[in-house]
């Protein structure tokens, strides 16, 4: 995914995070933390670089939507991932 594509996807998670395909929200996990370490089920879970609960946890929604309150949780994580660079 290209970065200008990832910004962009950023940016409508920030600006709606109720309206969020769910294959855009697992390409930009992919591209911000790299590829899940489980894949099994309904769940893609990405591992992050920190101690403690070191997860990101995302699943499908209803009519192919990502969860919006796993959204916030993402977008948390980029912005903490972000402030350790």
């Amino acid at each position: 995914m290209m970065v200008a594509k990832a910004d962009k996807i950023r940016a409508a998670l920030e600006h709606n995070p109720r309206s969020v395909s769910y294959d855009q929200f697992h390409a930009l996990c992919v591209r911000m933390f790299g590829d899940p370490r489980q894949r099994s089920g309904s769940h893609a879970v990405f591992t992050t670089p920190w101690p403690g609960d070191p997860r990101v946890n995302i699943q499908r929604g209803k009519n192919g939507e990502a969860k919006p309150y796993q959204v916030k949780q993402v977008l948390a994580a980029i912005r903490k991932l972000e402030e350790r660079s």
